[in-house]
């Protein structure tokens, strides 16, 4: 491995345990506390690729491969959480606000849907400039795919902070957690095992205790046996792999 890719990145700070009580003392439900994770992981990783794709060497096959596969689990991830949130989660809160509330609620997810089909047709192009960049293996491709990789992780922080100001107080306040459970036993996302193992150890990664326990407690036995016993260490594996230095936690 080139003395390039064995730089480090700055590596997210674990949120403490205070952090629990503070979402409690808000009284944030399960939906919104659900989300939150999702975005603080998919904002880090984004920022973080877009920061080790820098360091790549040029054709260096492997190494491309790891950061490309790296970016389309990413981008599989935060596609399917918008589907699911247009085809489910926002039209359960339309349902459940009351009618005095009701247009203010529209207007927000009218301006979360513009905002997410923009990201998403960027996620798109990404994985266009992921395959451009493993075929030409140049300087020029890398570039290319760096810089979406970083305009979308600035556009999704905008989007993300937007939808965590105007939408998920409404979630809390009309979404039931019996609401949220069906949505999520109806939501899959077809990744393999292996893919899924990674996805919690991301979203482990910088969670709270309380978000993390719900976490584990919420996966399937299978998936939290196989975490238990050796999703850990795989995961930690492949994160020096991609970031060329371990997990913060």
């Amino acid at each position: 491995m080139t003395a390039a890719v064995l730089r480090t990145v700055t590596l997210p700070v674990p949120r403490p345990p205070v952090d629990d009580e503070e979402l409690a003392t808000a009284r944030t439900g399960r939906a919104s506390r659900s989300e939150r994770v999702l975005h603080q992981m998919v904002r880090r990783e984004l920022a973080t690729l877009a920061e080790v794709v820098t360091w790549a060497p040029d054709g260096e096959c492997a190494r491309t491969g790891t950061l490309t596969c790296h970016a389309g689990l990413i981008a599989r991830v935060l596609l399917h959480h918008h589907a699911v949130e247009r085809e489910a989660v926002w039209p359960a809160l339309l349902r459940a606000v009351p009618e005095p509330e009701r247009d203010d609620a529209e207007a927000a997810v009218g301006a979360w849907t513009l905002a997410c089909s923009r990201i998403d047709a960027r996620l798109r192009d990404l994985d266009t400039a992921a395959r451009q960049w493993s075929v030409a293996g140049s300087a020029a491709a890398r570039d290319g795919f760096a810089r979406l990789c970083r305009a979308l992780a600035d556009d999704v922080a905008a989007q993300t902070a937007e939808e965590e100001a105007t939408l998920l107080p409404l979630l809390d306040a009309h979404l039931t957690d019996a609401d949220w459970s069906a949505i999520s036993r109806s939501a899959r996302c077809g990744l393999s095992a292996r893919q899924r193992l990674i996805v919690v150890g991301l979203a482990l990664e910088d969670c709270c205790a309380g978000d993390r326990a719900r976490l584990l407690g919420g996966l399937p036995r299978a998936t939290r046996l196989a975490w238990r016993l050796y999703g850990g260490s795989r995961y930690r594996a492949a994160v020096v792999r991609l970031r060329g230095a371990p997990p913060a936690v």
